[in-house]
């Protein structure tokens, strides 16, 4: 059995699922300022009146970290940035303790400046008399040649509770993406990490011990354990889940929106033949573009808790959500209300919901009956809207998915999935504002934390190989060898599929079903003197990402319940 649990804004989704289906599924409301408080409750409860010694893993998705940095909640950090010649670093500055020093590595991993041991020394006692414990190290060409970074570590090490190093936290090459990687990192840690000790130690007190991952933003999951050193890899895991949740529904052979509809947010999503569209870059959060490995998403806020009021003589809805909807004792009219008015829901107070949606009916001259609907068509608008500029941004560039990349492909959804507790009653509205056929996923309350649970353990390996100077060599993870000058593309392939093979069975994956794929390959001659002098390659290898093997029964019995 799989615990699945989906951390949202309003509420915690936790099911349990096995390989025929659905056994269990729970809500429990979210406490924004003890995410930990919610996860254990919902842990609690689905576990309740079963044997733990049965369930095989828990998968989490949870808002800790985004909020964390969306909030500004972070903890103060240090960042020490190695550029040389060319651009500033100051330029990609990412907060006030941020110290540009000498050193520099060239594109071919060649050292061209050394490192100022004294420097990085000075940096030290001027983060330690300001009570930093965290520190973020980037060198530009890092990925190339992590001798610099390693170096500064080596000085930091003993000093501070948690030195991050930009090669191990990314492969890219793409030095400002990684300083912000890298700084995210180091700023999410502290909370990180206090989370998953808080989560161990309860579960263990309650006698579960069970293994626990948690789902990262490209859809796959990684063990608890593995997320230390990669915190922010589960920042917008809750998007991830809900595309996850539709995969296994989607129509083949065609592009479909999917929107997962709660009482905060609406987070939307493509697939494009049952594969999500994944963003070829990284996360971009606020600011911060960085290297995370991550699902085209769009967030807003919208959904069925969205405060609705009057502003300028029309209605506004959201995109703040200040409480429960008022037929649940809230404070304000929301687009749930709406739908107590519609007598679409019966399990709340009308007269509490009519009660506050009277005075806007007579604001715009409406009756209650249609203010209401009113009210849904202005929130299924912003949907829409929002889900049109997604598919401009997927357009604007070349589209990939989490399998390939599509060459000259145009996004042309022509359905949309929804789920999300309102979903059944926002879809007759979605399809009749737009020329989307709109279908409604099995389990719609729960689908985010389905796809949670039978997400599969993903990773990728970078590597690279410079026949010329006899290097080979996987920087994140700690690989480095010596090569001949007969080394070529193939053999980098099968090396960096060892590497990924040994990576993702440390990450959670089943070693009797590791689907690998090459997603990336290329191959340059190097030549001085109309003589070629050797070979440089660069080659990646990932886990295909997507369901789990052995669930398919499961989510047929899904799809017909």
């Amino acid at each position: 059995m799989i615990i699945g649990l989906d951390v949202g804004g309003t509420h915690t989704d936790v099911i349990l699922v096995d390989r025929n289906g659905l056994i269990k599924e729970i809500k429990v409301p979210t406490d924004s300022s003890d995410l930990f408080k919610s996860v254990l409750a919902g842990l609690t409860a689905i576990t309740e009146d079963h044997n733990p010694e049965k369930i095989n893993r828990i998968v989490l998705s949870t808002t800790l970290t985004t909020n964390a940095i969306v909030q500004d909640k972070t903890q103060p950090v240090g960042m020490i940035v190695a550029g040389g010649p060319g651009i500033d670093p100051e330029f990609y500055r990412t907060n006030a303790n941020y110290f540009p020093v000498a050193g520099s590595i060239d594109h071919r991993g060649r050292e061209i400046e050394p490192i100022n041991p004294a420097e990085i020394k000075d940096i030290t006692a001027h983060l330690k008399t300001n009570g930093i414990e965290h520190i973020g190290v980037v060198g530009k060409f890092s990925v190339r040649n992590p001798s610099q970074e390693l170096e500064i570590g080596k000085i930091l090490k003993s000093s501070f509770e948690k030195v991050f190093m930009g090669h191990r936290i990314s492969g890219n090459l793409n030095f400002p993406r990684r300083i912000a990687t890298t700084f995210l990192n180091a700023s999410v840690y502290p909370i990180h990490n206090e989370f998953y000790h808080a989560v161990e130690k309860s579960l263990a007190a309650k006698g579960l011990k069970l293994p626990i991952r948690l789902l990262k933003a490209d859809g796959g999951n990684m063990k608890f354990i593995s997320t230390i050193e990669h915190p922010a890899q589960t920042i917008l895991s809750g998007p991830a889940a809900s595309a996850m949740g539709a995969v296994a529904f989607g129509p083949r052979k065609e592009d479909t929106l999917v929107m997962d509809i709660g009482g905060t947010t609406t987070d939307i999503a493509v697939l494009i033949n049952r594969s999500p569209v994944l963003d070829p870059l990284g996360v971009e959060l606020g600011r911060y573009k960085t290297l995370i490995r991550s699902l085209e998403t769009l967030s807003i806020g919208q959904g069925g808790d969205s405060a609705v009021r009057i502003n300028n003589g029309k209605l506004k809805v959201g995109p703040e959500r200040l409480g429960p909807a008022m037929a649940y004792g809230g404070a304000l009219p929301t687009p749930t209300d709406a739908l107590f008015v519609l007598e679409n829901i019966t399990d709340g107070s009308r007269a509490k919901a009519v009660a506050g949606i009277e005075p806007l009916a007579s604001a715009i001259g409406f009756s209650v009956e249609a203010c209401a609907a009113e009210i849904l068509n202005v929130a299924c608008e912003k949907i829409l809207s929002a889900a049109r500029q997604l598919i401009s941004r997927i357009n604007s560039k070349p589209v990939y998915t989490i399998h390939e990349i599509q060459e000259g492909y145009v996004v042309r959804p022509k359905s949309i999935l929804v789920l999300g507790g309102p979903a059944p009653y926002f879809a007759k509205y979605l399809e009749n504002l737009s020329n989307y056929r709109v279908r409604v996923v099995p389990r719609w309350k729960v689908a985010n934390a389905i796809g949670a649970a039978l997400a599969r353990t993903t990773c990728d390996v970078t590597f690279f190989a410079d026949t010329e100077r006899r290097i080979a060599q996987a920087p994140e993870e700690n690989f480095r060898q010596t090569i001949d000058y007969g080394f070529d593309i193939n053999a980098a392939i099968h090396r960096a599929s060892e590497l990924l093979k040994a990576k993702a069975i440390k990450r959670g994956a089943n070693a009797d079903y590791l689907e690998m794929e090459v997603i990336e390959r290329l191959q340059f001659n190097m030549v001085r003197g109309f003589t070629t002098t050797g070979k440089n390659i660069r080659v990646k290898v990932q886990i295909t990402p997507g369901l789990i093997h052995g669930y398919d029964d499961a989510i047929r019995n899904l799809s017909n319940s």
